[in-house]
């Protein structure tokens, strides 16, 4: 993925010789410990892989009895989506409706599931009728699942939130200036949040970082830092911008973000889920393709 002109704006040639001299000479061993804090070893594989699985498996179901295939692809990974088009239209099918996982659009994300989707197409002589899912970010389905999953999570602890970190990967400020509405629209998913839970409040920050350039502010891990000497020593964190727990949200904030938190001064500290494959996701999830079918 750091080969994607979409993911990384800058000269393709300087990038290149960074990329290859010095990110992959140190990236792998990094991203390979965070993955073994987080696999599921009985399923041997990463949560990110089996909520995607889980999630087309209950669609699946819900969709039995309307002679319609459910199928996933990873943009980066196996199977690819390429690799799923072609197996599609072997089968037959004319109609197909692509929903890239990402519920606030951003090109770094979703317009490169796009780019790939219309790449793969492109190759094929007999094309299907395409339809894609852009965003829903505000969708009122989405925001219900969140909500929900705000109070499940704090019927379980024994301690009262001061706050709620609502945490977005990040992209570099300049692709916001350039006119990328992803800024945008998490602001609105966390701003419909605060309008349908108003027990504790919730602010919004950006995560993941790469690179010395500016990036969506405030940042996530700078935040969890010093909110405890604000008098935000208990705090909840959700990650509405992640539709599968992944490396990003186990990892790097229930993990290394709990650790810095705590160190700082902080005193509880815990992550909301995903939405994953709960009921409530798979029927938004159902309800954003079923105006396509």
């Amino acid at each position: 993925f750091l080969s994607d002109k979409r993911v990384i704006e800058v000269n393709p040639i300087l990038w290149k010789l960074i990329l290859n001299l010095v990110i992959l000479n140190f990236r792998p061993s990094k991203t390979a410990k965070a993955y073994s804090e987080i696999w599921m070893r009985e399923e041997n594989m990463s949560p990110l892989r089996y909520y995607t699985i889980m999630q087309t498996k209950k669609l699946k179901e819900r969709l039995s009895k309307e002679n319609i295939i459910v199928d996933y692809a990873m943009r980066y990974g196996n199977p690819s989506i390429k690799s799923v088009l072609t197996n599609l239209q072997k089968k037959g099918c004319e109609k197909i409706v692509t929903l890239p996982l990402y519920p606030q659009y951003a090109a770094p994300t979703t317009a490169t599931v796009c780019d790939e989707v219309y790449r793969s197409l492109m190759s094929m002589r007999w094309q299907p009728t395409l339809q894609i899912v852009h965003h829903y970010e505000s969708h009122p389905l989405y925001i219900e699942a969140l909500v929900n999953s705000i109070k499940e999570k704090i019927k379980t602890i024994n301690w009262k939130p001061d706050l709620i970190v609502s945490s977005y990967h990040g992209i570099p400020k300049k692709y916001f200036e350039k006119g990328d509405p992803y800024h945008c629209y998490c602001h609105k998913t966390t701003r419909l949040l605060t309008e349908k839970f108003k027990e504790v409040p919730i602010m919004t920050t950006f995560q993941s970082r790469f690179g010395p350039q500016e990036w969506l502010q405030p940042y996530t891990d700078k935040t969890f830092e010093t909110l405890p000497s604000e008098g935000k020593k208990n705090l909840l964190v959700i990650c509405p911008g992640f539709s599968s727990d992944c490396v990003e949200t186990l990892e790097e904030i229930a993990i290394q973000g709990k650790e810095s938190f705590i160190k700082a001064g902080g005193k509880n500290f815990d992550l909301i889920p995903c939405l994953n494959d709960r009921e409530d996701h798979i029927d938004l999830i159902e309800k954003l393709i079923s105006k396509f079918i």
